[in-house]
C-alpha cells in the first residue's frame, strides 16, 4: 500500500515558478475531483479484498505452514469448512491490546514530545524542523523530522530488554502476531474514519480538501490533504513512518528470535532478510526530510489507503519473508546467499544514487556534474491553472538517461532480493515482488499521464530521448 519511492521525472523549475506554487500544483497531483466507474470499482474491490488478503496470508502461515493453496483445497474438497478455519484463528486478547496500545502511545510520545537531536551530532543528516512542499492551497507546512531518533531509541530499548532487562520475550511480536493484527485493524479503521469526519466538519485547511460526492472514494483516498491535530501532529508523516516502518525491523528481529527458539539457530536467509530490509528502513529515516517530497506526503490525501495501509498492510505483508522463514528455516548455500546479498545491495545503490542525482539536479538548477559530466536536459514549459507560463528542465543524464523511473528499478531489485532469500519452496514470500511490480508500474503510468498532460509536446521529446520506463530494451 505504501511504497516509499520518489514519484516523477526529475525536473527543476525556473525561479519565477516558485511564487506560483499553488497554481502550478493545482490539478496536477493528488486524488481526483470526480470518480469514473472503473476507479469506483477499484476502490470498492480494495476496501473489500485488501483486509481479506492480509488475513489469508497470515492464516495460511499459522494453520497451513505458509501454503497458499492448501486452505482452498481443504475447503473445496470438504476437508474443512470456512467456520473451522475461522475457529482456529486466535482472537484479539487483552495482552495484545495492551501491547499495541503501549506501542502506539510510545511512538506518539517520541514523535510529539522529543525534538530531534540526531541532526546536531550526525554529519549529513537533516532533521529537526523542516518545510514540506507547497500544497495546492499554497500552504507550506512545517514538520518535526525525528524518525531516525525514534527508530534508534526504540531499537536500543529492544536490545537492552533482550540482553539486560528481560521485561518481555524477544518473541513477543510473533507470539501475539494474529491478536496484534486485530488491534492494528482497529487503529487503521479508527484513524481513517476519524480523518474522514474531520475532513467534513473541522479540517485543518478547508482549501486543501477534496470532495467527490462518493462516500467510498472519499473514505479510501481521503478528503484532507494534510490533516493535523495541533501544530505538529501530522497524520500523514506519523502514520507513513510510525508505527509501521519503525516496527518493520522489530518484527523481523522477533521472527529471528522465534526461529532460534524453535530450531536452535538463525539461518543465513533470516540474517539476509533482516539486514537488507534494515538497510531500506534506515535509508527511509535517514532521508525522512527527502520523503516530504514523495507521493505519499506531497500528493496523496489521507484516507483509508494511507491510514489502514500503514497500520496493517505494510507491517503484515512487507514482513512475510521473515514470517515464512520461522516456519521454513531455509539455509542457503554460500554462493547463493552472496548472490542475493549483491543483488540487494546493487538495488539499494541504484535506488539511492538515482534519487541523489535527481535531488542534486533540482538543488543546483542543473548546474552540477552527473557521472562526471554536465547533465543533459530538455527544456520544457507548462501553463498553470491561473494561465501563467512556467519553465522547467527534465534530466536525461545519469540513471535518468537509462530509464525514466530507474529509481523504481533499484527498488524492485531490492524487493526481489528479499524474496530470493527465502528459496523457491513456496509462493508466499514472493508476494512482495509481485505487489511491488504492480504498484510501481501503476505509479509509472500514473506519473506519466500527469506529466504528459502538464508538459504536452515537451514530454513527447523527453520520452523520445529516454524511451524506456523501467528496464532498458524491455519496458
Amino acid at each position: 500500500m505504501a511504497a516509499k519511492s520518489q514519484p516523477s521525472a526529475p525536473q527543476t523549475k525556473s525561479p519565477g515558478s516558485v511564487t506560483n506554487g499553488r497554481a502550478a500544483t493545482q490539478g496536477q497531483w493528488g486524488r481526483a475531483w470526480e470518480v469514473d466507474w472503473f476507479s469506483l470499482a477499484s476502490v470498492i474491490f480494495l476496501l473489500l479484498c485488501a483486509p481479506f488478503i492480509v488475513y489469508y496470508f497470515i492464516m495460511a502461515c499459522d494453520q497451513y505452514s505458509c501454503s497458499l493453496t492448501d486452505p482452498v483445497l481443504d475447503v473445496v474438497t470438504g476437508r474443512a469448512q470456512l467456520s473451522d478455519i475461522w475457529a482456529k484463528t486466535p482472537p484479539v486478547t487483552k495482552r495484545a491490546a495492551r501491547l499495541y496500545a503501549a506501542w502506539v502511545t510510545f511512538q506518539v510520545l517520541l514523535y510529539t514530545m522529543l525534538p530531534d537531536f540526531c541532526h546536531k551530532v550526525l554529519p549529513g543528516y537533516v532533521g529537526g524542523v523542516q518545510e514540506g512542499a507547497v500544497t495546492p492551497a499554497g500552504v507550506v507546512n512545517k514538520y518535526e523530522i525525528n524518525g531516525l531518533q525514534a527508530w534508534l531509541i526504540t531499537h536500543l530499548l529492544w536490545f537492552a530488554n533482550a540482553h539486560l532487562l528481560s521485561w518481555f520475550s524477544p518473541t513477543v511480536i510473533f507470539d501475539n502476531w494474529i491478536p496484534l493484527l486485530w488491534c492494528a485493524n482497529i487503529l487503521g479503521y479508527a484513524v481513517s474514519t476519524f480523518a474522514m469526519i474531520k475532513g467534513y466538519f473541522f479540517p485543518t485547511d478547508a482549501r486543501d480538501c477534496k470532495f467527490t460526492g462518493n462516500f467510498f472514494y472519499n473514505y479510501m483516498m481521503g478528503i484532507e490533504f494534510n490533516p493535523r491535530v495541533g501544530k505538529w501532529f501530522d497524520f500523514k508523516l506519523f502514520f507513513n513512518g510510525r508505527p509501521g516502518i519503525v516496527a518493520w525491523t522489530l518484527i523481523n528481529l522477533s521472527f529471528a528470535a522465534k526461529q532460534r527458539e524453535l530450531h536452535g539457530h538463525v539461518t543465513n536467509s533470516m540474517v539476509l532478510v533482516n539486514v537488507l530490509q534494515a538497510i531500506y528502513v534506515l535509508d527511509f529515516f535517514w532521508n525522512e526530510t527527502w520523503y516530504l517530497k514523495t507521493i505519499d506526503i506531497c500528493h496523496d490525501h489521507f484516507g483509508w489507503y494511507l491510514g489502514w495501509g500503514d497500520c496493517v498492510w505494510l507491517p503484515y505483508l512487507y514482513t512475510l519473508q521473515g514470517l515464512y522463514l520461522v516456519y521454513h528455516p531455509v539455509q542457503l548455500s554460500t554462493p547463493y546467499a552472496l548472490g542475493v546479498l549483491l543483488l540487494g545491495l546493487a538495488g539499494y545503490y541504484v535506488f539511492r544514487m538515482a534519487n541523489h542525482q535527481k535531488d542534486l539536479f533540482r538543488r543546483t538548477d542543473g548546474r552540477c556534474l552527473i557521472w562526471g559530466r554536465k547533465p543533459k536536459v530538455i527544456e520544457c514549459a507548462y501553463t498553470s491553472a491561473d494561465g501563467q507560463k512556467h519553465h522547467s528542465k527534465l534530466l536525461v543524464s545519469g540513471f535518468w538517461g537509462v530509464a525514466r523511473h530507474f529509481n523504481y528499478t533499484g527498488d524492485l531489485m531490492g524487493s526481489l532480493a528479499y524474496c530470493l532469500a527465502c528459496g523457491g519452496g513456496h509462493l508466499l514470500p514472493y508476494f512482495y515482488i509481485i505487489y511491488m511490480t504492480i504498484l510501481l508500474t501503476h505509479r509509472c503510468l500514473r506519473d506519466e499521464h500527469r506529466c504528459a498532460n502538464k508538459y504536452g509536446r515537451d514530454w513527447e521529446r523527453y520520452t523520445a530521448a529516454v524511451p524506456y520506463r523501467l528496464l532498458p530494451g524491455v519496458f
